[in-house]
């Protein structure tokens, strides 16, 4: 057995753990990264940009689609399944590569492949080669895809979401379980490309959403395009061939009985952190085996161990795992002088469409801290009859936005609607400059755009916080049908 001694350990070659051995490096020169599995981030290999491949190719095929509404006619699209997802593999593969280049210009002594287990808090065994002894860590070790047992009764039908990004055709029928961000994106845009698809959920979820106006509105604007059931009752799943079986009973009480190509399971992800033998390390876990860490800091307790990215079960996206990465390589390079890092204003985004956006603290998170005082005020808008909105035929969406009673500061906003990754920047802007609400209606609107919209929440906002007057239907100053 291979023994080495270092200053830093990363557990993971990830967005986060790249992250944290970069910064780890502006303490110390004696840091050493190890990965079990392929290089390459989990954004780049398997989720953001192949599915936003796949999104493109189903967006292009709407258009033509959606052509008439215009005047412009045209033939029927026809798909062709085996280059869309050739172009979705070798587009990924480019993302993947930049990612294996820049692990590539990291000195090979610096790399360890292998598994790694605590042996107790200052040792590391990787695999059956190498004993790292260290005097810090950074946990960085992902997530993985997770679905209930009975989902096996599918067999070889059953697949994930990595699973879909290797396909060399698309198939005629997939049902998906989880309407939730992966789930809606690949579900819909798989429709628009021609497949089949039934989605299925438990409890009226509907991505990341927590205000019950907008998911509402979200259910509704969803189902009218595909089959979305976010509240199923779904039973006798099973595989009868090379095919997927289940039964469901329908919004109007009908049980069905039908076949699936695939079954796709985008019932969320866990941490990988229940194999790396934690419990040697005497730091405190949570009922799930997961680190306990400050979010500032990224540290466990008031140890030598650090965590960042989708393992510390925070916030599993791209910005977050590199900004949690940054500050716990940073910390774990200097310990013991542990530093609060930059935590950002929260954004998140699923690219359906419409598009759904939450910036800041959600409206369930304002609710149980505000409790049910009415120190909280809501503004919101209809994108139906926005006069951007309609000119492109993309005027389905509403808007909520909160914000404090008294002070008027800018809270957060859930909405659904065109073009809401870009409105969710300004609004995540406005949150962490901490701005509020006159003084984000002091800011420029141009007309005619999709964000005179914002602007119009923010009037109905702002009248209700007693800052301005009542809204005006048809207000002129506003711009047409803004």
């Amino acid at each position: 057995m291979k023994e080495l001694q270092t200053d830093v350990v990363v557990i993971g070659a990830g967005t986060a753990g790249l992250s944290a051995y970069r910064n780890a490096k502006q303490f110390t020169q004696n840091v050493l990264m190890i990965e079990s599995g392929p290089y390459g981030t989990t954004c780049a290999r398997v989720g953001c940009m192949p599915s936003k491949l796949l999104i493109a190719a189903a967006e292009a095929a709407h258009s033509i689609e959606m052509a008439p509404a215009f005047g412009v006619h045209s033939s029927k699209p026809v798909i062709d399944g085996k280059a869309v997802m050739a172009r979705v593999k070798s587009e990924r593969d480019r993302f993947a590569g930049f990612v294996v280049e820049a692990v590539d210009e990291i000195p090979s002594e610096d790399k360890i492949r292998g598994y790694a287990q605590f042996l107790d808090a200052n040792r590391v065994q990787i695999d059956e080669h190498t004993i790292i002894t260290a005097k810090r860590f950074v946990i960085a070790t992902g997530s993985r895809p997770s679905y209930p047992g009975v989902f096996n009764n599918f067999g070889d039908r059953l697949i994930i979401n990595d699973d879909v990004f290797d396909w060399d055709d698309l198939p005629e029928s997939v049902a998906v379980f989880g309407p939730g961000v992966i789930g809606l994106e690949i579900g819909q845009a798989l429709h628009r490309l021609g497949v089949k698809v039934k989605l299925f959920g438990v409890g009226g979820a509907i991505g990341p959403l927590t205000d019950p106006v907008v998911k509402d509105y979200a259910n509704t604007v969803f189902a009218e395009e595909f089959y979305v059931d976010t509240d199923s009752n779904v039973s006798d799943m099973k595989q009868v061939g090379n095919k997927a079986e289940l039964t469901y009973t329908d919004k109007q009480g009908v049980k069905h009985t039908e076949q699936f190509d695939y079954v796709l399971a985008a019932t969320g992800r866990v941490p990988n952190t229940d194999k790396l033998g934690l419990e040697n390390t005497g730091i405190e876990l949570d009922e799930r085996g997961v680190p306990l860490a400050d979010a500032h800091t990224m540290q466990c307790g008031n140890s030598h161990i650090f965590i960042a990215g989708d393992a510390s079960n925070m916030i599993p996206l791209l910005h977050e795992a590199s900004d949690q990465g940054t500050i716990a390589g940073q910390n774990a390079g200097r310990y013991p002088h542990v530093r609060a890092g930059l935590r950002r204003a929260k954004i998140a985004a699923v690219f359906s469409d419409p598009q759904i956006a939450m910036v800041g603290e959600s409206f369930k998170e304002i609710s149980q801290r505000l409790g049910s005082c009415e120190c909280f005020e809501i503004g919101e808008v209809s994108f139906e009859n926005q006069g951007r909105s309609r000119v492109m035929l993309k005027n389905k969406g509403h808007m909520r936005v909160y914000a404090e009673h008294g002070t008027g500061l800018f809270l957060g906003a859930e909405f659904i609607g065109p073009q809401a990754e870009h409105i969710a920047h300004l609004l995540a802007w406005a949150v962490q400059n901490k701005m509020t609400v006159p003084q984000m209606l002091d800011m420029p609107f141009y007309h005619p755009v999709i964000e005179e919209g914002l602007r119009t929440a923010l009037r109905d906002l702002n009248a209700k916080l007693k800052f301005g007057p009542d809204i005006i239907n048809h207000c002129m100053e506003c711009g047409p049908g803004a």
